[in-house]
């Protein structure tokens, strides 16, 4: 049984911090909040590492707007629709694209320099997008770019105070409403931070996986504290992979970009073979599931651990000039973009699913919003197009702080005593670091790129298993990190038992086709409740 507190709360007995607004987490998501919020309010931004540790760092590819008069909203929508196999919010989707160019504006106010070409926007085209509406930075490095300009604002801004190494242990709620937000000092004493609106931007869950693009905060803190608040949870068995990540001895899993794939670059099997016209019409720009499954199936075919990506045919100049990144990195290990077929395999890479949110990011809870990953606005539906990501960030980041501008001051006193029905015991002797590399193992062999129901109910009962750490007395970042990723792999394991179809980042062997008659709906998960199924 998952607690509500993953502590025993007494509020009395710890000091209280007070402020119109709490920001946890950082990234695009947390950064643009808070200086967005920061115009009218006091905002307290509380990040477990630091302002430049997110996965928007490490975010290559770019930001998807309409910008090019070639290009239209209607197009962007037409696109984002298909790529989420039936399950986007139409009218979120409408909000992305309408949006979205005004706040691409934001960022170029706000600092961020996008690549020019001949004094317009050097516009890219990647996976599943029919136009070139991809703005990047400095070639490959687009999320670098952003942290950099956004933190630099964020560091000189008076109303921005920033508590770094800080960890959120749990949301403090009264009659379904957020007060704020019970905290983890680096010392380990624990504080109240009291707010207006509280906003998680905490990010994604990637570390459920043992290979992962995501760096390693990325442990679902965000949903795991809004699941145990009453938050409703949603969509959580769809998980992209994405398709192209380095796969090389002694090297991390690093992002190979789709925009490497959008400026022509081939997917070949280890016999030197192209196979993507095998799978899909678009070959190579087939949305993400499509070919991360058909590079599975390659390996398993040739009985191999990677595939290539090829770009030799273009030239070096181009190679350098637009992935400079990218192309460093390998060098680092070796390989030549522009004279090598760079080993690469999937691995884990976005969650589309999380907090539920309406059109302002707002929660269930009242005065909770969720914003980027850890959000589930309907915008990505069962497989986020490429590049949308950044967009949705700042699209409904802009509309949160519409929505908190609107809010009344928070009333009432809240008293929280909250204690386990038994003492809660000491962490086993296990290392906890041993828990997760046996959880994101579990993960990856029966809740990866396939699935089946055998494998799926095995995979639940394994980490069911690890229940125990719920009734033991927590004090440590790693220990949270781990409640927290259980917490959402359960989650995700029973959404996908749930879910008897294969759509988007969810493909199920023993229901391999997609099912509208039946499954064209979500899945809602809400503590206390019975999952709910909520039709499109």
């Amino acid at each position: 049984m998952i607690p509500r507190y993953l502590v025993d709360v007494d509020l009395d007995s710890i000091p209280h911090i007070h402020t119109d607004v709490i920001v946890i987490g950082a990234g695009i998501a947390g950064l643009f909040a808070a200086l967005r919020a920061s115009e009218t309010k006091k905002v307290l931004m509380i990040t477990k590492k630091s302002l430049l540790d997110s996965n928007t760092r490490y975010a290559q590819g770019g930001i998807a707007a309409v910008i090019s008069d070639e290009d239209s909203p209607e197009y962007h929508r037409q696109d984002t629709v298909i790529a989420g196999a039936g399950l986007c919010s139409t009218e979120a989707v409408d909000v992305l694209v309408h949006e979205g160019p005004e706040g691409v504006q934001d960022l170029i106010r706000m600092g961020t320099q996008f690549d020019l070409e001949n004094g317009e926007f050097a516009l890219t085209k990647e996976g599943a997008h029919s136009q070139r509406r991809i703005l990047h930075s400095n070639g490959d490095a687009t999320g670098a770019e952003i942290v950099r300009a956004l933190s630099e604002r964020t560091k000189q801004d008076p109303n921005i105070d920033i508590w770094d190494d800080h960890f959120v242990i749990d949301l403090i709620t009264q009659d379904g409403e957020c007060y704020g937000a019970l905290v983890q000092k680096p010392n380990g004493q624990r504080v109240f931070v009291r707010g207006n609106a509280t906003i998680l931007c905490s990010g994604g869950a990637g570390q459920l996986f043992r290979y992962t693009t995501n760096p390693d905060i990325a442990t679902g803190d965000g949903i795991a504290i809004a699941h145990r608040a009453g938050a409703q949870i949603q969509d959580v068995e769809f998980i992209q992979f994405h398709p192209t990540a380095l796969c090389y001895p002694g090297a991390p899993r690093f992002l190979i970009s789709e925009a490497v794939r959008g400026e022509g670059a081939y997917l070949r099997n280890i016999k030197g073979e192209r196979f993507m016209e095998r799978y899909h019409p678009q070959l190579e720009l087939a949305p993400r599931d499509v070919v991360a499954r058909a590079i599975v199936d390659e390996m398993e075919n040739c009985k191999s651990t990677f595939v290539y990506i090829d770009i030799t045919h273009e030239s070096e100049e181009l190679i350098k000039h637009r992935f400079p990144t990218i192309y460093e990195y390998c060098l680092n290990y070796g390989l030549d973009m522009s004279t090598d077929w760079i080993p690469v395999a999937p691995a884990a890479h976005y969650m589309m699913g999380g907090v539920k949110t309406d059109l302002f990011g707002e929660t269930k809870v009242r005065r909770l919003f969720a914003c980027g990953e850890v959000s589930s606005t309907g915008v990505h539906g069962a497989n986020r197009l490429a590049s949308n990501s950044l967009s949705e960030a700042i699209v409904f980041g802009r509309r949160i702080i519409e929505r908190i501008q609107e809010l009344p001051a928070l009333q009432g006193d809240i008293q929280i005593r909250s204690a386990s029905e038994a003492p809660r015991t000491e962490i086993p002797n296990q290392a906890v670091v041993e828990k997760k590399l046996k959880l994101q193992k579990v993960m990856l062999r029966y809740a990866g790129l396939k699935r089946s129901a055998k494998g799926l109910q095995k995979g639940y009962e394994e980490l069911a298993r690890q229940l125990s750490i719920f009734d033991s007395l927590m004090t440590k970042r790693e220990e949270y990190e781990f409640a927290n990723l259980l917490n959402v792999a359960l989650l995700t394991t029973t959404a996908a038992l749930t879910r008897e179809e294969s759509r988007g980042g969810h493909y199920r062997e023993d229901f391999p086709d997609r099912d509208d008659l039946v499954w064209r709906k979500h899945i809602v998960f809400q503590r206390g409740e019975d999952r709910i199924e909520e039709w499109i």
